[in-house]
């Protein structure tokens, strides 16, 4: 680095740190993954993506020579979200982990010897290896910085900047202004042009925050791991609380059968009550009458002496034979 200017120096330095704490950004996430002991719908794209541009610039780094800085900060890297994809291999469920790994597989290291092989053998110059390994890296990069389209379509529709952390977006641009005076510097266009990108989509964020911070947020959404799992995942709970819903509405309406059954016997119980003591209260008149008559009969009809009938003697009547 004694060959470059003292701006080259300064700016690289602060880009080292800037991009230091953009790497260490999703630390909290991974510790909450660790302590819960699940991805809670995380996607890993975004890591293997960004270990795909830090192996990119360490090679372009390492192919360029004298850019100490470059690999320093892309060393740091490779390792960090080297961690960051054990921590999420080690708790993603087992769908998530084979699509992860073969993505790993394909790009990371198929896309990585791919390119090493097509640099060295399609040009022969250090001077051509490095234009097209920096065209290589310019695209990518791009396309990276290119992501937080899709954030920023997500605040415009629902106009809330729930899904776009400000510390994060501010952190980010920074690293993208630090970088981009690094590569004028330098003279360098492959390190400029991606900043120049990366700094457009970063004042665009930082607009969207100052005009829907105010607004409320809307409700929580998970982000899901892989498109395919979530949909199997949703429809399977759909189904559980389906079955739920359906068990417990049986429940309830065996319950209120229950309660209906019970209620209706207490009124059947009620109505008959006052329909015996009725049925008591007109039978006992009767009885008293049919007592009284009794009684009336009895008193009215006379008493019968006994009597004494004389019986005549009979004259014998002989009978001569």
């Amino acid at each position: 680095m004694a060959h470059h200017s003292p701006l080259v120096l300064v700016f690289g330095l602060l880009g080292n740190m800037a991009s230091f704490l953009c790497f260490l950004a999703p630390v909290p996430t991974f510790y909450r993954i660790y302590k819960k002991k699940t991805t809670e719908g995380f996607q890993s794209v975004p890591y293997i993506a960004a270990l795909f541009s830090a192996m990119l610039w360490l090679f372009y780094a390492y192919v360029k020579t004298g850019e100490t800085l470059l690999i320093t900060i892309n060393v740091f890297g490779c390792v960090i979200e080297t961690i960051y994809l054990a921590i999420y291999i080690t708790y993603c469920s087992k769908k998530a982990r084979v699509s992860t790994l073969r993505l790993i597989l394909l790009l990371n290291f198929g896309g990585f010897c791919v390119i090493a092989l097509l640099t060295h053998l399609l040009t022969k110059e250090a001077a051509s290896r490095v234009k097209l390994l920096g065209w290589i890296c310019v695209v990518f990069a791009t396309s990276v910085f290119a992501a937080p389209l899709s954030i920023i379509r997500v605040v415009i529709k629902t106009k809330s900047v729930e899904f776009l952390p400000f510390p994060l977006s501010l952190l980010l641009t920074v690293s993208a202004v630090t970088w981009l005076l690094y590569g004028l510097a330098l003279k360098d266009i492959y390190v400029t042009l991606p900043n120049v990108v990366g700094l457009s989509f970063g004042i665009v964020q930082m607009i969207l925050y100052a005009m829907y911070r105010k607004n409320k947020p809307v409700k929580d959404e998970k982000l899901p791991e892989h498109k395919g799992e979530v949909t199997n995942q949703n429809k399977e709970e759909v189904s559980n609380e389906n079955k739920n819903d359906v068990a417990e509405d049986q429940d309830k309406q065996l319950d209120m059968v229950i309660i209906e059954i019970g209620d209706q016997k207490k009124k059947d119980d009620e109505e008959e009550k006052p329909q015996e003591a009725e049925q008591k209260e007109q039978e006992q008149p009767q009885k008293n009458q049919l007592t009284h008559v009794n009684d009336v009969d009895d008193k009215a009809r006379p008493v019968v002496e006994p009597s004494i009938i004389e019986i005549p003697p009979q004259k014998m009547v002989a009978c001569e034979v």
